[in-house]
């Protein structure tokens, strides 16, 4: 173990991931230090890396707190509860794993398509609670055919509209900037994508720009018969408005991975939007973790020190494919 370099993990991660640290380093787990002030007077300056997730990441005070930082490294496709700003300033690496999980999350964002049009955990409580002895199932909504938008062609969206394809779903999308070689038809604005599609799946990175993008105006462009998928970040959907459409009826359904203020089931409106999402049959949530999987966890690609040719600055790209401000970080180049 390298003794004298500290890693700072910032939330509970696989056991695996833990125990491969700590072999290797001087591993610190923020949830068990009672007083962080005290803890970083003490050992701050040991502290040279940092591991985090797409839910726990590194806001401008924690880089502050640790001077000797080099190196942040997300457990997550996303960056956006990292602070790029800051590291450009301080020259701090960050990594990603943009496509570690890219299979695991679009195979999710289908299931949960399928669940949620299909009603499948409707249809299992159904049966478990001996209602089927006393009546009919109400009919579903099939899959195959429905017209599919995509909001965020990138890696994700790229594998989601892969597999859609596959049950003959015509699909459109809208991105920050067009892609001529998608194939896909593209719209300016998530209004106009939403109003000519029936199933609209969220795979954009979370940026202000994007904060609640799925508003009133959206989900009415969708509609009664149009269902809503989000596998990127909660913030994406404005929840009050969400529930309001569903429980009125201007909505057909929804299939979340993701929530605003998660682990908690709640928004701004907590009895609209937290007591009520969780009653509504129509509704299939799952947790944001159900995207990894085993063998994305405990089956890395093994990158070796001499693999490690060089560190240069170069732009970062988030889940949409599309660059973000260049900051320093590692590149590996293999072979």
């Amino acid at each position: 173990m390298v003794d004298e370099i500290g890693v700072w993990m910032t939330c509970p991660m696989t056991k695996y991931l833990q125990d491969e640290l700590s072999k290797r380093f001087n591993l610190f787990k923020s949830w068990e230090i009672p007083s962080k002030v005290e803890f970083f007077n003490q050992h701050s300056r040991s502290i040279r890396a940092l591991v985090g997730n797409g839910i726990h990441g590194a806001d401008s005070s924690l880089i502050e707190s640790l001077p000797r930082l080099e190196i942040i490294s997300s457990h997550s496709s996303g960056l956006n509860q990292i602070d790029l700003v800051k590291c450009k300033e301080k020259g701090i690496f960050v990594t990603s794993t943009p496509d570690s999980l890219t299979d695991e999350v679009a195979d999710l964002a289908v299931t949960l398509t399928l669940a949620t049009l299909r009603r499948i955990c409707a249809g299992d409580r159904f049966v478990r609670s001996g209602l089927w002895k006393q009546r009919d199932f109400k009919l579903t909504t099939k899959v195959s055919g429905k017209s599919v938008g995509i909001v965020g062609l990138g890696r994700i969206g790229s594998a989601i509209a892969k597999r859609l394809e596959g049950f003959g779903c015509p699909i459109s999308y809208y991105s920050r900037s067009e892609k001529p070689n998608s194939g896909y038809k593209y719209y300016p604005n998530v209004i106009e994508l939403a109003s000519n599609c029936e199933i609209l799946v969220i795979a954009c990175s979370l940026t202000e720009a994007n904060h609640h993008i799925i508003n009133r105006e959206a989900i009415d462009a969708l509609g009664p018969n149009g269902f809503l998928i989000n596998i990127a970040r909660g913030a994406h959907v404005d929840e009050s408005e969400l529930v309001s459409a569903l429980v009125e009826g201007r909505l057909g359904g929804a299939g979340l991975d993701v929530l605003e203020h998660e682990p908690e089931v709640v928004s701004s409106t907590r009895l609209l939007a937290g007591e009520r999402l969780a009653e509504i049959n129509f509704v299939i949530q799952t947790r944001y973790q159900l995207k990894e999987t085993e063998r994305g966890e405990i089956d890395p690609v093994p990158v070796e020190r001499d693999e490690v040719s060089e560190i240069d600055q170069v732009p970062v790209k988030d889940t949409e494919g599309d660059e973000i401000d260049p900051i320093l970080v590692e590149r590996y180049k293999r072979g």
